[in-house]
């Protein structure tokens, strides 16, 4: 297999000049997310965890909002190899109907009931009356994010990643810059506290959208079709139906599952603690596979690209199992990366700064420890599942091992470790990391078939 390993000239180039630029938006973004999180933090350990407690709904937008994405790049990059901009425009406009509805829909629920939709996720009266007004704002935010992600993730599988490098990383300096005056109450702005970081986040996500509509407006590489776009056609609908939908599904159902492991550790009777440590480690966790969310996007790219191009199935496999061992590779990197930090660097000062009671640090560094064994697999599934499987078109496949692991061992354990065994905060971290374990597997069984390489592309589409 490691003869896969071996490309033509020019290969690792291009596959890298296509994944760089994904690395360093989800750097800078997750920088400025630790950011966030610190100064939130800095206002007391309560703060924190409601904090974590609100994005929990919010991240099942997220979520849903990268499976639209997910779902777009099948048929984007596949259309980019026939270079068919009328296609690629068509797309758009039926991810844009889809999701923009999708995020004005949850934005209201968050605006009208904040208390209840807390209420969900944790039953900590403090936790949920202090998030509540957070949710208010935060919801809004993410209609613009929407409409600015599905242009951004068509520019990025058309091979053109630094546009979205570009305008996020405005965005994410612009949110840190608002939190640290709204939070805090500096230049003369009251102290709004967790309410700031919300507004931030919407003013943001505002001028976010404003340079996303005019850089679409001036793009002569792909220009907007506005007959295209506003009327996709039955038969390009037929197939974002067909391969897009499931993608979206697997996506939402996978977040709802995360949200579920949340409001599970939410319920525990160390809800604060665990809910302070767990936040803290999912920045961590975002920092430690932005190397392979970079190789993912890039091979969902490449993937595509070929298939479109009409590619044989033995040249597509080939490129496949070399990026997937590439990405394995940057995991075994990231443990032993993560190995040094823990003691050298996390215990002594990252984790001080949270001011983080001593259970609530013991778990911090229990989670770390988990993710580290769990890392490689963790590498090799994102790959595998979001780059490989969906750009070949293996949508079903790719949700049933993806969500029979989430909800099966990770849901299942967390909740049986935490609810009804209470067992020590030590298994139920293994729970909540548990499905790369059977995820891998599957995945590898899965590749080796073929059976995932389809063109789902039509000509009668277009």
């Amino acid at each position: 297999m490691l003869r896969c390993l071996r490309r033509e000239p020019g290969f690792y180039r291009h596959t890298w000049q296509l994944a760089l630029p994904i690395m360093l938006q989800n750097l800078i973004t997750t920088s400025l997310g630790f950011v966030d999180t610190f100064m939130v933090g800095l206002l007391g350990q309560s703060e924190l965890s409601a904090v974590t407690a609100a994005n929990t709904p919010v991240y099942l937008v997220q979520v849903i909002i990268f499976g639209l994405l997910s779902g777009l790049s099948i048929l984007v990059s596949q259309y980019w190899g026939r270079h068919d901009a009328e296609s690629i425009n068509r797309c758009m406009g039926v991810a844009l109907y889809t999701g923009v509805s999708i995020a004005a829909a949850v934005a209201v629920a968050l605006f009208l009931f904040p208390h209840w939709v807390m209420g969900l996720v944790t039953d900590n009266g403090l936790l949920i009356d202090l998030g509540a007004p957070y949710l208010r704002l935060v919801g809004i935010s993410y209609v613009f994010n929407t409409a600015s992600s599905v242009y951004v993730g068509m520019q990025r599988s058309t091979e053109n990643p630094s546009m979205g490098l570009t305008v996020f990383t405005t965005s994410m300096v612009l949110n840190t810059f608002l939190n640290y005056i709204l939070i805090f109450g500096k230049f003369g702005a009251p102290a709004l506290g967790i309410t700031g970081a919300a507004a931030a986040t919407l003013a943001a996500r505002v001028v976010e959208f404003l340079l996303t509509f005019g850089y679409a407006l001036r793009d002569r590489r792909i220009p907007l079709q506005p007959a295209a776009l506003l009327r996709p056609g039955t038969a390009l609908i037929r197939d974002f139906v067909k391969y897009s939908i499931p993608v979206l599904l697997n996506d939402s159902l996978w977040g709802l599952g995360t949200t579920v492991i949340t409001a599970i550790i939410g319920h525990m009777a160390i809800s604060e603690e665990m809910l302070a440590a767990y936040a803290i480690m999912g920045n961590i966790e975002k920092f430690s596979t932005v190397a392979c969310w970079g190789i993912s996007g890039a091979a969902a790219v490449i993937i595509g690209k070929l298939i479109g191009e009409g590619a044989s199935r033995d040249q597509v496999y080939d490129v496949g199992c070399c990026l997937l061992l590439l990405s394995l590779l940057l995991g075994f990197l990231g443990s032993a990366c993560l190995a040094v930090l823990l003691p050298t660097v996390f215990i002594p000062y990252l984790y001080p700064l949270f001011h983080l009671a001593d259970l609530s640090l013991r778990i911090a560094v229990t989670m770390c420890v988990v993710f580290i064994v769990i890392m490689p697999t963790k590498a090799f599934d994102i790959t595998n599942i979001s780059g490989i499987l969906r750009a070949g078109g293996d949508v079903r496949m790719a949700a049933i091992i993806d969500l029979g692991s989430l909800w099966g061992v990770a849901v299942t354990t967390t909740a049986l470790t935490a609810l009804v065994f209470h067992a020590p905060a030590a298994l139920v971290c293994l729970g909540i990391q548990a499905e790369g374990l059977s995820k891998m597997p599957l995945g590898i069984w899965r590749l080796r078939s073929r059976k995932w390489i389809n063109d789902v592309t039509r000509k009668e589409a277009l």
